[in-house]
């Protein structure tokens, strides 16, 4: 109950139909934990990492941060970027003077693009079946 009692900064994260709660602690050196699990564990590939990390690098923060997140939906891939908005959100809100960096990386803009639904009588949202004439 050690993390209740800290204070911390929270900010959401979206893409797709990925969620990503994060919580900014403040701490003596940075570590993250992702769904009670470890990081490499959860990310276990090196680019999923360094998009996770990014906010970080980019805005060249000195301050050393627990990060906890809770993500759900979706796939590993847009979970790490929903979690990369989440981190930019709360980053905001600890410094508002590193809004033009992450801006202009596009770090604080919602991905929009999402599947798009299937349509009746069609096979998929815009495939229609084979037709033949004779």
């Amino acid at each position: 109950m050690s993390e209740a009692s800290n204070k911390y900064i929270e900010a959401v994260g979206r893409r797709k139909t990925s969620v990503a709660r994060v919580r900014l602690f403040e701490a003596a050196k940075m570590s993250y934990t992702i769904n009670d699990r470890e990081f490499t564990d959860y990310f276990p590939t090196a680019e999923l990492q360094r998009v996770v990390g990014e906010p970080f690098a980019k805005a060249k923060v000195p301050g050393k941060y627990k990060i906890t997140a809770h993500v759900s939906g979706g796939g590993i891939s847009s979970q790490s970027v929903a979690m990369r908005l989440g981190i930019s959100r709360a980053l905001l809100e600890v410094d508002k003077e590193l809004r033009g960096t992450l801006k202009k990386e596009g770090f604080l803009k919602r991905d929009p693009r999402a599947k798009e639904r299937r349509k009746f009588g069609l096979k998929k949202a815009r495939k229609a079946p084979q037709w033949s004439k004779r």
